[in-house]
């Protein structure tokens, strides 16, 4: 009997001993399972501070290229502008000087032919050369039109005439001389032209 009870105490220690394993597994899977959960979570915590950054980043980087691309289109449209003002600039100072070379123009041509050689002619003409040259070198050219086909965008026909000797729509003569500037019209010519 003795035995009895000894192999009864043993079975009862083992079932203990069963049971205590079981609750210290089922306490270790429930800790391990605990642990990974918040493991789990830190990780999602840490993936949506990451995406927050991320978001935040990328936002930041969005921002800059679009301030970078308004900031280019400012400089090319303040340089557009900048251009425009000095051509408007150019053409207004060229319209004041074309008629100072148009009285040159007259006074030499009024010039009667035994003072063509005086030296006070002879100034005023080196003056006029030297102002047309001057135009010249900053893109101002006149406008060739006597002989030339009548064009709206480069004459102005202030007169018609009947002429057989030129062809219809020829420019007859050039009663005032047309000027462009960067082959953009300053002044049309004056012309007459043939029917």
């Amino acid at each position: 009997m003795e035995k009895d009870v000894n192999l009864e105490e043993e079975i009862k220690e083992e079932t203990e001993k069963e049971t205590t394993q079981e609750t210290v597994d089922e306490n270790t899977q429930t800790d391990v399972e605990e642990v990974e959960e918040t493991s789990k979570e830190g990780e999602e915590e840490t993936k949506k501070k990451k995406d927050k950054k991320d978001e935040l980043i990328e936002e930041l980087n969005d921002k800059v290229k679009r301030q970078l691309a308004e900031f280019e289109n400012f400089r090319k449209r303040t340089e557009k502008e900048k251009s425009a003002m000095y051509e408007i600039g150019v053409k207004s100072v060229i319209e004041k000087i074309l008629p100072v070379v148009d009285n040159f123009e007259r006074g030499l041509v009024a010039v009667p032919e035994e003072l063509k050689n005086d030296s006070f002619v002879d100034g005023m003409d080196k003056v006029y050369k030297q102002l047309l040259k001057s135009l010249e070198e900053i893109g101002v050219k006149a406008i060739e039109a006597e002989g030339k086909e009548f064009d709206p965008e480069f004459h102005n026909a202030v007169m018609h005439i009947e002429d057989d000797t030129l062809g219809e729509n020829v420019v007859a003569e050039e009663l005032q001389k047309g000027y462009l500037y960067n082959d953009t019209v300053v002044r049309h010519s004056m012309v007459k032209v043939a029917n």
